[in-house]
């Protein structure tokens, strides 16, 4: 293989480096926040770089998805401990992740694959989920969480629209 071959997935791996290296930092911490920061812009540049280099492929597309998982699993196991979330956004989050467990389901017994979609909504909620935690320090979790599992619950119904509709074109 290339060295431009491997060049996207090394940016996806350095995201779960940065993403593992969190586990060890406080929460809220400056190089909390680096890390993290380091994290969401590999995030932003993986995908374009493959794209340039024409090395665009599943297992990349895979490797993806499986560090966003990772960052986001993360993320919820050193914030969470240190946020007073109420029952009614528990709730909510519980919904949601129904939502989308439902549509992984459907998306394999329909299509025979795991479908991850990568719709205009779905990456306007990891904007948003990538942003949230930067704006805790100055406005509470109850102001802020509603708009991200608002647009969250209507990109997760309308991922499952599209995977029972076959739409895979996003």
């Amino acid at each position: 293989m290339n060295a431009k071959a491997g060049l996207a997935n090394l940016i996806t791996g350095t995201r779960i480096l940065c993403s593992v290296a969190l586990l060890f930092c406080p929460a809220f911490s400056l190089s909390f926040f680096v890390l993290y920061l380091a994290a969401g812009f590999t995030d932003m540049i993986d995908g374009p770089v493959a794209r340039k280099t024409g090395t665009v492929s599943e297992l990349g597309a895979k490797l993806d998805t499986t560090a966003d998982f990772v960052l986001v699993a993360v993320c919820l196991w050193k914030l969470l401990p240190s946020l007073a979330v109420p029952l009614w956004l528990w709730i909510w989050i519980v919904l949601i992740a129904l939502i989308k467990m439902i549509n992984m389901i459907s998306g394999y017994v329909i299509q025979k694959r795991f479908v991850a979609m990568h719709t205009v909504m779905n990456k306007v909620t990891g904007i948003l989920l990538f942003v949230l935690p930067l704006t805790l320090p100055a406005a509470a979790l109850e102001y802020s969480a509603p708009l991200v599992c608002t647009v969250a619950t209507f990109a997760a119904i309308q991922e499952g629209h599209f995977i029972r509709t076959g739409r895979d074109d996003l």
